[in-house]
This record gives structure tokens, sequence and C-alpha cells, in this order.
């Protein structure tokens, strides 16, 4: 195996508490309470190992980070060891008054999601009545506070057919970017997976209408544009590779190669509690097991793209096979392709109602 490189990037997911309960959510069914959660000191350690391993910047995500009252001395101890500050936020409860304490402490981004430009649908989405209200007013206090943001809506079939309103909302927000981030089919959104999935119709339409946009933007906002996979003839290198490029850690202190990884069964992911982040990412079994190539079965072994797409990704592999060793079912040569096709059925059948993220069993909602 190659020299492993240090991680460039950390995910801290600082909760699974959040005042939003959307269907599409990659956070795990069975979320973390607020017992379980790492303290304060515990986070701040491992933002230090973190910036001694190399790691450049720290997105603080969740659940909603903001529910932590730590999250000030939090971002202020990023700053302090040299990592760029991500905030990735619903916005609900960030006042005027709470960001300016973030700014203070050296916040140097905020990513904000969106659930739709029609506000009574992006609130029944989302499962919070005001909630896109809220977010039109954060956005506003985060570019008066002359911090850069980043509009993130998460697309599928109940709102892609407004992605042109979409697109024009984020230009008036004054967004410098804009993620258009088609549902991950793990957690909360495989759940809902049939009332998620767009058609290839709404796909296709949806793709040339971020080109028309991207032209006319160029300069203005960069769109970055993430597809679904179950449409794809290649998987995407999840997360730039397992273990290659970036860190999660769970709120309860596991450390993950990526959101979804706790789903994988028989691997073993070491908690901050027991050893350092650095022994953690170079030692670990269970970072080790799906790193590089050595892992791939055929065909994967024998592809020219084994170095560029590592495989696609484990947890999809896993959700749709049952085995996470398998080639990823989105590319085209995986011999589990065709169970792509009962998904992709279902996109063109009425949609079912939500089942909405909650820490009990989930709730059916009609849509």
């Amino acid at each position: 195996m190659k020299e492993v490189e240090p991680p460039l990037a950390l995910l801290a997911e600082l909760t699974h508490r959040c005042p939003l309960r959307c269907p599409y959510c990659s956070n795990p069914l069975e979320l973390a309470r607020a017992s379980a959660e790492l303290d304060t000191a515990s986070w701040k350690r491992v933002l230090g190992e973190a910036a001694a391993m190399g790691v450049l910047q720290v997105h603080f995500s969740g659940g909603e980070p903001l529910v932590r009252r730590d999250l000030r001395d939090l971002v202020r101890h990023a700053t302090e060891a040299g990592l760029y500050g991500n905030l990735i936020t619903s916005g609900i409860r960030l006042d005027a008054a709470r960001l300016a304490e973030l700014v203070e402490a050296g916040l140097e981004h905020v990513q904000l999601s969106i659930q739709d430009s029609d506000m009574a649908n992006g609130d029944r989405i989302a499962g919070l009545a005001g909630a896109q209200e809220v977010k039109r007013r954060v956005a506003r206090r985060v570019r008066e506070a002359g911090l850069p943001l980043t509009v993130n809506a998460v697309v599928h079939r109940q709102n892609l057919d407004r992605l042109d309103e979409i697109i024009h909302l984020a230009v008036a927000l004054g967004a410098d970017r804009l993620e258009v981030a088609h549902v991950q089919y793990y957690g909360w959104a495989l759940r809902n997976r049939t009332a998620l999935l767009p058609s290839r119709d709404q796909l296709d339409a949806a793709t040339a209408t971020v080109e028309t946009a991207r032209a006319r933007l160029a300069g203005v906002m960069v769109i970055d544009y993430v597809v679904p996979d179950y449409y794809a003839h290649r998987p995407k290198a999840c997360m730039g590779g397992w273990g290659r490029r970036f860190l999660n850690i769970s709120p309860a202190g596991k450390v993950l190669p990526c959101h979804a990884a706790e789903t994988l069964p028989g691997l073993d992911f070491p908690s901050v509690t027991e050893a350092s982040l650095s022994e953690i990412w170079y030692c670990s079994a269970a970072f080790r097991r799906f790193r590089g190539t050595a892992w791939m079965p055929e065909p994967c072994r024998s592809c020219d793209r084994r170095e560029i797409d590592w495989g696609g990704c484990r947890c999809q592999a896993f959700a749709l096979t049952g085995d996470a060793a398998r080639t990823d079912p989105a590319c085209a040569l995986s011999p589990d392709h065709a169970v792509l096709g009962g998904a992709i059925a279902d996109a063109r059948a009425a949609a079912p109602g939500l089942s909405y993220r909650q820490h009990s069993a989930a709730a059916l909602s009609p849509a």
C-alpha cells in the first residue's frame, strides 16, 4: 500500500439534536442522545490532534451544531489551532448575537441549508413551520457580517421541479456558492428513498438547468452539483476514497471514514476516548479495511479507474447488496447493477408519505 497521507478535512458532528426533521437526513436511524455527546474538553483535544496531523478544515455539523452551548469555544479553539472553521447549519437559532460571537471567535464560513424555494413546501420537508423564513433572515445576517455563504439545497423528486427558482433564491440570498445536492441514500434518506428518488426525466431536466445556470452566473456564484448514484454508469469516489482525505467524528466520539460508516457490520470504529486521532487514522483496522485497492474484488481490481473512484461507496454497496466488500452497484460493470432497477421503477410511481427524522420511532405523514 502506498504511504498513507494525513486527512485534509474533519467533519465534527457535535450532536444529533436538531430542530428540523428532514426525511433525507444522513444521520443514522439510531440518533445519539445529548448524554452520549463528547464534552467540550474532549472536542478541544480532538481539534488540536487534528491540526497536528495536518488537517486544514473543520466543518462543525450535526444535527444542528448551534444547540451546543460550547460552540463558540470550539470555534475559537479551532481557530487558535490554525484550522479553517466552517459552520454547517439549518440557521435555526442563529440570531445576530450568536453570529457575532462566532465571528469574533474566528468562524470563517457558513453553509446554510434550504429545503425549497416554495416556503410552504420547504417547511413541510423540514418538518418545522416558519423554518424557511428564518433561513432567509439568517442568510442576510451572514452576508452583513462579512462571511462567505454557501447555500446547500438538497434536491429530490418533491422539490426538483423548482430547481431554477432555488438557484434564483440562492443568488438573491447573496450566496458565493450553491451546492445542488441530490439526496444520497443513507440513513433516513434510504428509509425515504421511494418518496425522494427523482425520475430519470427529472434528473436530466435538473442537469440541464444547472448547466444553463452555471453559464449565466459565471463570476457571480459557483454551483456545485452532486447527482444521485442510482442513474450513474460509474460510481463516485466516495469521500475521495475510504480513509484517504476525510475524517468524520460522531457525537459520541466514534471516528469514521464517512458519515454513514456506522451502518457497516463487523467494523469496530474506535472512539477518540480510546485512542488518539492519529493512531486511529493510521493504524486502526477499520480504516485500513477498505483503504487503497488491495481489498477490491473483480471487476474493480482490474479496472483502470480503481484509483479514481476507489471502488465507489462501501456504505452503498452494503445497503444495496448486504456486503460492503462488493463492487458498488452504481457501477455499470458491477454484477449487482440490476438491483437499482426496482428503485428506479419506484421513482416513476406516486410518491408515498415521508418518514420524518426523530429520536423515537419515525412518524409517517401524508406527503
